[in-house]
């Protein structure tokens, strides 16, 4: 028997637009009501930013703005000089840490469960974290999860990442996640953001809850 969240624990996630690589797909994941952004600090990704890139972008952002830089094999040092320097306000750690290594930044961090099995998901319970599909290169591969694996687990604490579309938004929200982070589902090329997609995401994700 599914152990979902009732209709009444609907909550309204946050949305994350990540992968973020001009100004014109900021602005407008902003307007369309995004909470969050994320810029993509891995060299190896086809939606790398450089530091000096994604600064440009985030000053021409309004205030209240998450900025979240996503981070893949870096030092703790590192990590934090890349998010002063490009202003972000969040690291997202993408690859496998511990908890001296999230104690280590002096930067607010979200770590990643790049999630194997069910039992993944559970990992880093005590904090907010991301939980998107194991996939080899880190991300933005569009695989998605199986949302059974958080039946009867605890979502208000987890951003749901992997396969998220504007189409299939919507089956998640029963759960109460926290939020929901989308890349390459509102894209029309990887690294180029559709922003019809976009609106169409934000919408379904928080729309259907506020009733809208």
């Amino acid at each position: 028997m599914s152990m979902k969240q009732t209709s009444d624990s609907y909550r309204t996630p946050r949305v994350k637009i990540c992968g973020i690589t001009t100004v014109e797909d900021a602005v407008m994941a902003v307007e369309a009501g995004a909470d969050a952004l994320g810029f993509v600090f891995y060299e190896k990704s086809p939606r790398y930013i450089t530091i000096e890139e994604a600064r440009a972008i985030v000053e021409q952002l309004p205030p209240f703005v998450e900025r979240v830089g996503l981070f893949v094999n870096k030092t703790p040092l590192e990590v934090d000089l890349a998010c002063a320097e490009s202003g972000m306000s969040l690291a997202q750690i993408h690859f496998d840490v511990d908890e001296s290594y999230l104690h280590a930044l002096h930067t607010k961090s979200l770590p990643v469960i790049r999630a194997r099995s069910p039992e993944d998901v559970l990992n880093f319970s005590g904090r907010y974290r991301l939980v998107d599909a194991f996939c080899e290169s880190y991300g933005g591969a569009g695989k998605r999860l199986n949302l059974e694996w958080f039946d009867g687990v605890d979502c208000s604490k987890i951003i749901l990442a992997g396969g998220l579309t504007p189409e299939n938004v919507m089956e998640a929200l029963s759960y109460g996640f926290y939020g929901v982070d989308v890349s390459s589902g509102v894209e029309y090329e990887k690294g180029k953001k559709d922003h019809e997609k976009i609106a169409s995401f934000v919408r379904n994700a928080k729309g259907a809850v506020c009733g809208r």
